[in-house]
């Protein structure tokens, strides 16, 4: 064993110790998406070695596990997809017997590694493919700098097998620290303690001695400088974003220090934002220490950074207590969602929060309404076997979750509430949480068998649809809203309405309320006239105006819409603009079109999530 291998056998033993990890032994949960053995065999703490090759698109690295084994156990199994393994071996270059499986869809090869009764540590060497589905490769033009090219990983909901051979699951942990090889002159980052500044070598060294799932194991490289705020958290960004950034997210220490108020300090080192090209396709990715930022969010009025609070939230609710497997992900968003409420309505006041909760449940009922042909897919507890785990990637588990939670809160009340998800996170902390185990802990805690039975709980998780005892939230400010629009039918102009005060989710439930019907091109050409819609800078915004314009057969908006659609990569801006471009006989070829000339410009992700509404 090497020098480097024996002092991280001993920072392995330090950092358990260190990070406060749960006493409480951690459940083995069965995964329908991982082909790993972790009853047998599992892998703790990783030491990797990488280098990131812009021109061949590939990473080449050796990837060193310590595992900990059964007194039986003959293999170690990983999951990886499309990975070209070079060589395995055990210890100190002690030789084994090694398989990769046949593929499976969704799911890749799984390896199989022969174990001797005392091994400690697994290497691999390999190379990742430069179609990677965890990797986004992207040329100098895609940037903001357009100087140097940019690489992000994804690895929700199983794709970092596909950059990194490891045991994909949510359900188990392992802490690292790598070294990273990048070209000279630029930043790398990961799901650990990051660098400040650039190292003129391109060698940088990481660190997470807190164990994370694999889903959340992440490297971005690229040519970004740093800001911070305070001694906990800052921006990454590309030099030309960067001073907009860091303006739009600057009451990002207000949102930790709420969220500390109400639920337990923050149980991370640091969190920082990188903000990314627009191709990324999420809003947010919570990746411990570092979340991923889509520059969408950038309104410049920061009426959007919802998002940082819901992926602060997920510092809690995902990271420190996990969803056991992907048919238990509602635990991870409802939470989130719920903790991103209440940090909200401590900062913006209740009624900013009562907005957000009526969005999402009108999210959810309309959600609900369009996978009435495979309800099972409206259930919290999904049952994804042989199937694509990002199916579970929908409002589902977000908006169904949190009513669920908020159903709870109703009937205990604000401060029990409060107590239960405190203790949740303190007696799970660092361990991983399916449904039936929630349902158990509820049961033990908050809510007696009778309660349970009257509030439908059961119902609620493993029934599709939305139970008798569903309730949509009500919004003081919305209704307000709801007569303005009355207002504009009756014939009102559309300068004279009390909009003065309106914030953005005011102005998005007030397109998405406008019925297609009276939608004219004089009434469309009106109201961007005096609202001046299509100008905005704030892409959720945009995003209803266009589907106001494609619904109406607004034929002076489409430009708009196709620049839209060249320029966004977000798949929750995107997909609902195709579908309602789909969904009309009149632009049912610009959608296709339009998805062919732009499909190269988004993730994977997003690009199969069109194709699915397209067909």
């Amino acid at each position: 064993m090497s020098q480097m291998l024996r002092v991280v056998v001993l920072l392995t033993l330090v950092s358990t110790l260190y990070c406060g990890c749960s006493s409480k032994e951690q459940a083995v949960f069965s995964d329908p998406h991982s082909a790993s053995n972790p009853i047998e065999a599992q892998a703790k703490h990783l030491v990797w070695r990488a280098a990131v090759d812009f021109d061949l698109r590939t990473i080449k690295a050796q990837a060193s596990w310590l595992i900990s084994q059964s007194a039986d156990a003959k293999h170690i199994i990983f999951d990886t997809y499309d990975l070209v393994i070079e060589r395995v071996w055990l210890d100190d270059n002690k030789s084994t017997n090694w398989h990769l499986t046949d593929s499976l869809p969704y799911l890749g090869r799984a390896l199989w590694v022969e174990l001797d009764e005392n091994t400690q540590w697994v290497h691999i060497r390999y190379k990742s493919r430069p179609e990677a589905k965890g990797l986004q490769w992207l040329d100098s033009q895609q940037t903001k700098g357009q100087q140097h090219p940019f690489l992000f990983s994804q690895g929700q909901a199983i794709l970092t097998r596909s950059w990194l051979p490891c045991q994909d699951s949510p359900g188990l942990r392992f802490s690292f620290e790598a070294e990273v090889q990048v070209p000279a002159g630029l930043m790398a980052v990961m799901s650990a303690l990051n660098p400040k500044t650039q190292s003129k070598t391109g060698l940088y060294h990481f660190e997470n001695r807190r164990p994370i799932p694999a889903y959340l194991f992440a490297l971005a490289v690229g040519d970004f400088r740093y800001q911070a705020y305070d001694n906990r958290s800052g921006i990454y960004a590309e030099a030309q974003s960067l001073p907009a950034a860091w303006q739009e997210f600057a009451n990002l220490p207000s949102m930790m220090r709420a969220a500390e108020k109400l639920f337990s300090p923050y149980p991370w080192e640091r969190f920082d934002v990188l903000v990314l090209p627009p191709v990324f396709p999420f809003g947010g990715m919570e990746n411990p220490m570092i979340m991923f930022a889509t520059p969408s969010i950038i309104a410049g009025d920061r009426s959007l950074t919802n998002l940082i609070a819901h992926e602060l939230s997920h510092s809690w609710s995902g990271n420190l207590v996990t969803h056991a497997s992907w048919n238990d992900f509602w635990i991870n968003e409802g939470f989130t969602t719920y903790i991103e409420r209440r940090i909200l309505e401590e900062i913006e006041g209740p009624t900013y929060a009562e907005m957000l909760t009526t969005l999402g449940n009108l999210e959810l009922e309309n959600t609900v309404l369009r996978l009435q042909g495979d309800s099972s897919l409206t259930r919290l507890k999904m049952q994804l076997q042989g199937q694509n785990p990002d199916l579970a990637l929908s409002s589902i588990p977000f908006q169904k979750g949190v009513a669920l939670l908020l159903h709870i809160e109703a009937e205990v009340g604000r401060n029990r509430m409060d107590s239960y998800v405190k203790n949740t996170f303190a007696e799970h902390a660092f361990t991983s949480m399916n449904s039936e185990m929630f349902l158990e802990y509820l049961n033990k805690n908050l809510l007696n068998d009778e309660q349970m039975e009257r509030l439908q709980i059961r119902e609620w998780i493993f029934e599709p649809g939305l139970p008798d005892s569903y309730k949509r939230r009500y919004s003081v400010r919305f209704a307000n809203v709801d007569a303005a629009r009355q207002l504009w039918l009756q014939g009102e102009e559309a300068a004279n309405l009390p909009t003065a005060a309106w914030s953005v989710y005011e102005w998005i439930y007030f397109l998405k309320s406008l019925p297609k019907e009276v939608l004219t091109t004089d009434k469309m050409a009106k109201l961007d006239e005096v609202f001046l819609f299509s100008s905005s800078n704030n892409a959720e915004l945009l995003m209803q105006w266009y589907l106001c314009v494609i619904r109406s057969g607004y034929e002076a908006g489409m430009p708009g819409v196709a620049h839209f659609l060249a320029k966004t990569g977000r798949r929750k801006l995107l997909v609902p603009v195709y579908q309602a471009l789909y969904e009309q006989p009149k632009t049912r070829n610009l959608a296709l079109q339009w998805f062919e000339i732009y499909r190269s410009r988004y993730h994977p992700i997003a690009a199969q999530s069109i194709a699915a509404v397209l067909q």
